[in-house]
């Protein structure tokens, strides 16, 4: 048994309660943390740019075709990335990117991936920081498999979620910062927010594509914050039958 079939075991994932005194602020702080408005997640933001300069950097290069971002958020990508093609996002939380600076390139915005149109075809699937929170992960990246052009790509950046530097980090700064203002600890909403390891996703997104690859912001894998991947010439057989294990 491989890896990856090992962890179809652990899915769907429960999400752990949140603490009714953060579950409060919640709606405040995701804004504020997806917005740079306080010094950590202002410092956190100049970070993740190389994430997505990553996943940006193929249409740079002239790649041009329609995307599909999941996990959208407040629309920040949109300022990395030149016009290349239509442009479709999966974001649940439809208060993050309302009246946000981009929403014009938008075409068509779907509260999650069993939404879009299954004849649909992209270029590009893309994601920043946002596989780390999805609790039915196998089937979010089979559906993107089935949903790539032939010679599609899917591109992805997430935290190392799991590694000793990644937890430092936060734990030295957003976290730091969470306790100082509100008195309560900042692991809590981690631990609600990221129910998936990046080992986890690599593992998944692996066994999807035969063509993988990854680099890391960082000294390898485990001493990094971010990773980026990219994942090509999809497993079709695989993500149908994740597909028919989960869904029926």
């Amino acid at each position: 048994m491989t890896a990856a079939e090992n962890l179809l075991a652990a899915f769907p994932k429960d999400r752990p309660p949140l603490p009714e005194a953060i579950r409060a602020i919640y709606d405040r702080q995701f804004l504020e943390n997806r917005s740079g408005a306080t010094q950590a997640s202002s410092l956190a933001q100049r970070l993740e740019a190389w994430m997505h300069r990553q996943v940006a950097a193929d249409v740079r290069s002239g790649v041009r075709g329609a995307t599909l971002e999941l996990g959208a958020g407040t629309l920040n990508q949109l300022a990395h990335e030149p016009v290349a093609g239509d442009y479709d996002i999966v974001e649940p939380f439809e208060t993050a990117y309302r009246g946000q600076p981009g929403l014009e390139r938008v075409r068509d915005a779907f509260p999650d991936m069993s939404a879009v149109p299954a004849d649909r075809r992209y270029r590009r699937i893309t994601t920043i920081a946002a596989l780390e929170h999805v609790c039915d992960l196998p089937v979010v990246l089979a559906r993107a498999a089935l949903l790539l052009e032939p010679q599609g790509e899917l591109r992805a950046a997430i935290p190392s979620e799991g590694g000793l530097v990644w937890t430092l980090g936060w734990s030295m700064t957003t976290g730091l910062e969470f306790r100082l203002r509100h008195k309560l600890d900042y692991g809590d909403l981690m631990r609600h927010e990221h129910v998936n390891q990046a080992r986890e996703i690599e593992t998944l997104a692996a066994a999807l594509f035969e063509t993988f690859a990854v680099k890391s912001f960082g000294v390898g894998r485990q001493l990094s914050l971010y990773r980026f991947f990219t994942g090509s010439k999809p497993r079709l057989d695989v993500a149908r039958a994740w597909l028919v294990r989960y869904e029926g």
